[in-house]
């Protein structure tokens, strides 16, 4: 299993800030963490990046 922290999502979405990472992560339809460290959210990469895959285009499909 693939764990994601809130830095290894904003990486995936293109190196977005920390400030629009946790707009986006908080979303309704975005994956819910699978537990709150005191280190922060820990999501399912597998299920964080189908989201992804279902939700943001690609910078090929921007142009």
């Amino acid at each position: 299993m693939e764990l994601l922290g809130l830095d290894e999502i904003r990486d995936l979405l293109g190196g977005i800030s920390k400030q629009r990472a946790t707009i986006i992560v908080g979303r309704k339809g975005f994956p819910d963490p699978l537990v709150t460290l005191k280190m922060g959210r820990v999501w399912d990469g597998k299920a964080v990046r189908a989201w992804i895959a279902e939700n943001r285009p690609s910078p090929a499909d921007e142009d």
